[in-house]
């Protein structure tokens, strides 16, 4: 038993290295024979046709053939817009396209989108489908009035291809033939690119296996007079085409701005410009006049309040206009401000303003706003001047313009003219901007548009200088520059003995609104010859206990910056 299973297993070896021997042998042979199968909803072999004729018409016709299962549609996205150097595009259109699966014929379905033109063909399962379309546009222009055929013949297919080959029938003499193949914009050149016999000039194209998508270019030339272009060039929108600065919109712009500079400088001088004086006329607006040897007091000319100095001053009433306003009104006796200790150390200082019979005539603005501020008789802290200004500033306003506008230091209220002006002046930017999207838009011209709104900034900015004195406010301006001179210069020493808390008062409002408060505050306090309290020697301002005159000036710096803040804060 053991000797007969010793001579069985050499045996069976045998015949296992004799079959394996005829296995290997098989396949040798069978092996060149043997196709390898495609991937399912691949094409083994696409093959196209083309026929170029001499007005540069592109018939294609693209035979697909699935060794596979086929898909159930075949996309193909051809694309018919191609970009050159700066902002030009060629323009392909594509039309004329037909189908056919399985030898029976097909409807695709056709979208254009921007630059492609994409064409979905039903394939009911047929291992062979064919598309066709036409192409107009694929024949461009090159130097010396040669032309050439540039298309890809292979292009934006939804599947891979094994193998491509294509031919195009030509209407006569070629000068080159090229191709390349790859990712769309690939460099290299395809496998085959030959133009045929000297007696068949069929140029044929080969290539694969090529990825879905991808793409097989030819580029045919043909010399001049062989072949009629039919190229037809875009202009894309791009930021350096709109907004060009070729010689021309360049020049444009720059000639708008110019001329408009020019006609806005022309409308200020006409219109902003203040009248002028005769022979360099200045109007008082107060002085010091001597009234001893070596002394001098601070006179008002014609009842000029701080108020109508800050407004011809600036064109505007400003808070520190009513600001300075409320301390004359203060100084002559129709207000008292009273500072209040502070109910903390390091709590805010806080003030109360008592409304008082003055003995001189207030101004319509000066009575609105004391009326707003305090009634008659009554008073408020300038903590709460805030809530109630709100009600009561804008009339102050009103009427300080009027007044201006009355007393003949201009022809017409300034906020009036200024308004007109920034709302002419916003209207003309908002359409500057409207015509330069346009021009932006639609034309190289973009740059026109930008001097319009240079412009246009330039006239909001004009606006706000509208507003013009007569020569009586210009006049009066020349005044406001002396007396700002004198606040400056005037020596603080040369006020009447025993006076000069009075005197000192008086000057100060005008200080708020001109300059020089501070020489005039320092001035106060040297007035003051003892070192008791002086919470009650000035009748316009009183301290809490234990104040002295040497604290007026921060008190009143604190007291400006308060109200100033809180007419501000509206």
């Amino acid at each position: 038993m053991p000797a007969h299973s010793a001579s069985t297993t050499p045996t069976r070896r045998r015949v296992g290295s004799l079959l394996a021997a005829c296995a290997v042998a098989t396949g040798l042979w069978a092996g060149p024979l043997a196709v390898p199968a495609s991937a399912e909803g691949a094409a083994s072999r696409v093959v196209v046709d083309g026929s170029l004729a001499k007005d540069g018409t592109l018939v294609v016709t693209e035979t697909i053939t699935f060794s596979g299962a086929a898909p159930a549609e075949l996309e193909q996205q051809l694309e018919t817009r191609e970009n050159l150097v700066g902002d030009r595009q060629y323009v392909q259109e594509v039309s004329a396209v037909t189908g056919t699966a399985g030898g029976d014929p097909a409807t695709p379905a056709v979208e254009v989108d921007g630059r492609f033109t994409t064409v979905t063909l039903p394939t009911g399962g047929a291992s062979e489908v064919t598309l066709g379309y036409t192409v107009t546009g694929a024949v461009v222009n090159l130097e010396g009035g040669e032309t050439a055929l540039r298309w890809p013949l292979l292009q934006g297919l939804s599947v891979s291809v094994d193998q491509f080959e294509g031919t195009v029938q030509i209407p006569g003499a070629f000068s080159y033939v090229k191709c390349t193949a790859g990712p769309p914009n690939s460099t290299v050149p395809c496998e085959v690119a030959s133009a045929g016999t000297e007696n068949a000039r069929v140029p044929t194209f080969r290539d694969g296996p090529r990825g879905q998508g991808e793409v097989v270019v030819v580029d045919i030339g043909f010399p001049a007079g062989a072949l009629t272009a039919n190229e037809v060039v875009d202009r894309r929108w791009t930021v350096g085409r709109a907004f060009s600065a070729d010689p021309l919109p360049l020049g444009l712009a720059l000639g708008l701005l110019v001329l408009g500079g020019l006609a806005l400088l022309l409308v200020h001088r006409r219109r902003g410009s203040d009248q002028r004086t005769a022979s360099g006329e200045v109007g008082r607006v107060a002085e010091f006049a001597p009234v001893a040897a070596g002394q001098s007091e601070f006179r008002v000319v014609d009842d000029i309040r701080p108020g109508h100095i800050g407004t011809v001053a600036d064109e505007r009433v400003d808070p520190i206009d009513i600001t300075a306003t409320l301390v004359d009104l203060a100084v002559r006796g129709h207000l008292l401000i009273t500072e209040l200790p502070r109910e903390t150390e390091f709590g805010r200082t806080d003030w109360d303003l008592t409304r008082l019979s003055g003995a001189d005539e207030l101004k319509p603005f000066e009575r609105s706003l004391l009326d707003g501020i305090a009634p008659a008789g009554g008073n408020v802290l300038v903590s709460q001047v805030a809530e109630r200004v709100q009600a009561s500033v804008g009339d102050v306003q009103d009427k300080l313009y009027d007044e201006v506008v009355a007393n003949g230091w201009f022809e017409r209220r300034p906020d009036a003219i200024r308004n007109r002006w920034t709302q002419l002046a916003l209207s003309a930017l908002i359409a500057a901007v409207v015509v330069t999207v346009l021009l932006a838009a639609f034309t190289t011209f973009g740059l026109i548009g930008l001097a319009l709104v240079v412009l246009a900034l330039g006239l909001v900015f004009v606006a706000q200088e509208m507003p013009s004195r007569t020569a009586k406010g210009t006049a009066l301006l020349g005044g406001l520059g002396a007396l700002r001179s004198d606040l400056m210069s005037q020596p603080t020493s040369q006020l009447p003995p025993g006076r000069e808390l009075d005197e000192i008062s008086q000057v100060l409002p005008y200080t708020i609104v001109l300059g020089g408060r501070d020489r005039w505050l320092d001035a106060l306090v040297s007035a003051d010859d003892d070192d008791d309290a002086d919470a009650t020697d000035l009748s316009w301002y009183h301290g809490p206990a234990g104040w002295h005159l040497r604290d007026l000036p921060d008190s009143l710096r604190n007291f400006v910056t308060t109200v100033t803040g809180s007419l501000f804060s509206r």
